[in-house]
Parts: structure tokens; sequence; C-alpha cells
């Protein structure tokens, strides 16, 4: 963790490797863009809480602790680094509150774990329904919409235990749209759209950038809606060989350009692909396709998918019929889209 922080810390803009790539996980994504034709970076501030009770049968541990799961700041902190280095140096997040609360986030229907309920869901493996969390609570206890509304915050990142009942992100706040999860209601006071992310300290930041990637698939799907099919850039994007066969792009989340099913990114299959054309863009020749397999990719590991699908990601400076070249900024902030 330590080296990695150094390696960000020692550059700006995006211009160096990512040190998974160093370490020859995988063979490179792409040519570095001139810093010319780049956008300007967008500073984001987070306020990050985590439920992290204490189990007080079990010593004094946090549940964290007592499960051994991964430490939120950590992933947080790794999570900051795979979005500034994907987005080749636009996405600058900040956390710069962070709150952990001793208790468990209350359910939807009113239902709140404690330590008994807790332990024996996960021993028996049997656990509340509905799961989804009181996001309005939420609201309510820590003030996010008055912290949003403020200029505090621009965003909230949730962490928290398994079956903490988070969504892997809502948009709330006037105009909210669908965001992997229906807007949430009572929140339109808010004096701009934000987007609440819920992760998972039992997982890595694969699952954490898998939560981004569908965040990123909701919102750039609303920004083409209405765009021909001929003319959609991002459905063309998203093409791979199962729905488009000869014609694969890039894929989607679960699909990278030669899988079979849903998170097939271990699948040796060559296939043809235009993906390198998207380093390129706004300057798609249709030219650039080439056979590609999952050593791309990472050979199945889900964080090095994730970072090679969302480095090639339109990232450039200036505008075509209405939309950014920089699909990032679309992403980051969604009070920039219509």
């Amino acid at each position: 963790m330590d080296i990695l922080r150094r390696f960000f810390d020692s550059f700006i803009g995006g211009s160096a490797p990512h040190p998974l790539e160093m370490s020859g996980a995988f063979p490179g994504f792409g040519p570095e863009p001139d810093p010319a034709d780049q956008p300007e970076p967008v500073y984001r501030r987070v306020l990050m809480i985590t439920h992290n009770p204490v189990l007080r049968t079990q010593g004094g541990r946090t549940v964290r602790e007592y499960f051994r799961w991964n430490d939120p700041d950590d992933l947080a902190a790794d999570y900051i680094d795979d979005l500034h280095w994907a987005s080749y140096g636009y996405a600058r997040y900040e956390i710069v509150e962070r709150l952990v609360v001793d208790g468990y986030p209350v359910k939807a229907d009113g239902f709140r774990y404690d330590e008994t309920t807790y332990l024996q869901a996960w021993r028996e493996r049997r656990f509340h329904q509905p799961d989804g969390v009181d996001y309005l609570a939420l609201a309510r206890e820590f003030r996010i919409v008055e912290r949003v509304s403020d200029g505090a915050i621009d965003e909230v990142w949730l962490f928290g235990h398994p079956y903490g009942g988070y969504y892997e992100s809502i948009m709330a706040g006037p105009g909210a749209f669908w965001c992997n999860a229906p807007p949430l209601a009572g929140t339109e006071q808010a004096a701009r759209r934000f987007v609440i992310m819920g992760f998972n300290f039992e997982r890595g930041v694969g699952e954490m950038l898998e939560d981004l990637g569908h965040r990123a698939e909701s919102i750039l799907g609303r920004v083409f809606a209405g765009v021909p099919k001929n003319a959609n850039l991002w459905e063309r994007f998203t093409r791979h060989e199962r729905t488009h066969p000869g014609r694969a792009e890039c894929g989607n989340v679960h699909f990278a350009p030669n899988s079979d099913r849903d998170y097939d990114w271990g699948n040796p299959r060559p296939v043809k692909s235009g993906c390198d054309d998207w380093y390129a863009y706004p300057k798609l020749t249709g030219d650039r396709r080439r056979w590609v397999d999952c050593r791309e990719w990472g050979s199945g590991d889900i964080r090095l998918h994730h970072l090679w699908w969302l480095r090639h990601l339109p990232h450039a400076a200036g505008t075509m019929d209405g939309i950014a070249h920089n699909w990032w900024q679309y992403i980051i902030d969604p009070n920039t889209i219509g």
C-alpha cells in the first residue's frame, strides 16, 4: 500500500504507468495522450461513512477485525489511485471527512441488526429481507443533503459489512435519474445532483471498480439516450462478440470483447476487436481492428479487466453534437448532463 501511495504521489496528470502495469500483470493499456488534448482535471470531495460496529462479545473487536475483512481506508486509497490513472489524471478524489459508526444501518422497513442478530444471520447464512438500507435515514443522520448544498462534499462513499443493504450506486438530488438504482426520492431539495456509492469491505478494489463501472453504464446510457443507433457511440463502445459477431469493440463491465457469459473475463478465445480505436477518440478510423484475448485485460482478474475497460473510455477535450469527448465528466459529475 505504501509503495502504491508513494508512486501515485509522484506524478500529475496520469502520465505514468500504473504499478500493476509495471509488475507485468498486463501488457499495457495504450499510448499516453498529448496533454494539450486533455481536459482540465476535476476535484471531488468525498464524505466517507463506514459502518463497523464493535462486537462486545468478541473481545471488543470490530466486525471487520473479527471476520478479517479489508481495511476500508486502504480500499479507498487504492480506488482513488485507480480512478486517477484510468481517467488519465482527470478524476481527482479527496476524502474530506471520515466517519466511523459503531452500529448497523437501519433497513428500509425499520429493521436494524444488533450484534446477536448479525452474528446469528452470518452463522446461518439467513439474512434479513428486504435487505435495502433506509437512505433517507442515512441522509438525515449525517446531514448529507445539507453538506452537498453547502459545497462541503460532492459525493458519499458508504463502506460496510456484507448485507449492509447498500446499492452499488444511487443518485440523489434534483433531477436525479437511474444510476444502477432508482433515483433517491426525498432529496430534491439538495442544491445539485450527487451520487452515493456503496462498498462492501469484505470485497476488494476490483468490486469497487465494478460499482463505478455500472455507474458509468447508467450515466452514459442517459447521455446517449435518443441518439440514433447508427450514430450512438456508447452503443458502439459496448459491443462484444456475443452481441455483434465480428464487430466487437470494448464490451461492457460484465462482458469483455470475447466473453460468452457474464463475468467471463478469463476467456482465452481470440476475437477481432476495435478496442484500440478508442484510445484515439474522437479520431475513430475503424481500421485498428486486431485479434485480442483475455491476456489483454488480466486473464480473468476483475480489477485488471475493469481498469482496462475504464482506460478505454473517451477522455479528450472538446465536444461533438453537444456531447463531450471526455465521457468521464459525466461519470464523475452528473450535473454536467442536461
